[in-house]
């Protein structure tokens, strides 16, 4: 049934799908590092997640922070790996190939949707970044894309609540919208109210420091903006905050 209520959180360690499991998730969205935006997760991560955590769980298949025009090699990548994880056991997959022009790639979409298999397909928020939303929408209907993860192809879902109600309008059931970006206790209830999505995309999460007492500052291991010595993880309270608003959509 298209629009039953439902919390996925993205996440992208083995101790953020458990707290969001705890704090009541439905689903989870397992990502590899969620401070770039997300990319494809190890195996034997989700091999880890998959024993520990009795949920759904769908896999981010991104090869690469950026754009999402990809090339052959790339392509073969996604394909292998959707091979990979559904042998491994996931409910779904979380992918979107774009054209050099804003379009969806119908025909590198229908590759990778047919190594999904039985598994559900997710386009993920490429669809933001596509020239035309309703043309998107019309062409992932098309593929069988079950559900699409947008957030009104703004800056958050709450920006874009107004192209979310048109979207949801014109899904008329035959796709789930699933309202992410900046979604949380805050602002989902009212994101409903104005939309009719009862379908959630959040990452719930917060800062923590490492742990660690000698610390380098001067070293930089990755982007210089990112500190080395900050993680983020799951808050099990704002899952759980989130999840009984959601819960609670008529």
């Amino acid at each position: 049934m298209r629009n039953t209520p439902l919390l996925e959180v993205c996440v992208d360690s083995h101790a953020s799908s458990l707290t969001a499991v705890r704090g009541g998730a439905d689903r989870l969205e397992l990502c590899g590092h969620l401070a770039i935006g997300g990319v494809t997760p190890s195996p034997v991560l989700f091999q880890q997640i998959r024993r520990d955590c009795d949920v759904r769980i769908h896999v981010l298949i991104r090869p690469r922070f950026g754009d999402f025009l990809y090339s052959d090699a790339e392509i073969e990548e996604m394909c292998g790996e959707i091979e990979l994880f559904r042998d491994l056991g996931a409910d779904g997959v979380v992918t979107g190939v774009l054209t050099p022009d804003g379009a969806l790639d119908r025909a590198r979409m229908e590759r990778l949707t047919a190594c999904a298999g039985g598994m559900s397909v997710t386009l993920h928020r490429a669809f933001d970044m596509a020239r035309d939303a309703f043309d998107t929408l019309e062409a992932a209907v098309e593929l069988g894309c079950q559900t699409i993860l947008t957030s009104g192809q703004a800056s958050g879902a709450a920006e874009g609540k107004d192209l979310l109600r048109a979207l949801y309008a014109r899904a008329a059931g035959r796709v789930d919208i699933m309202a992410g970006c900046g979604v949380n206790r805050a602002n989902i209830r009212e994101l409903h109210d104005y939309t009719g999505i009862r379908v959630f995309h959040a990452s719930c999460r917060r800062s923590a420091d490492n742990g660690m007492r000698f610390r380098r500052n001067a070293v930089s291991m990755g982007l210089p903006s990112l500190s080395e010595y900050e993680l983020w993880h799951a808050d099990e309270e704002e899952v759980r905050s989130c999840a009984r608003i959601v819960h609670g959509l008529c």
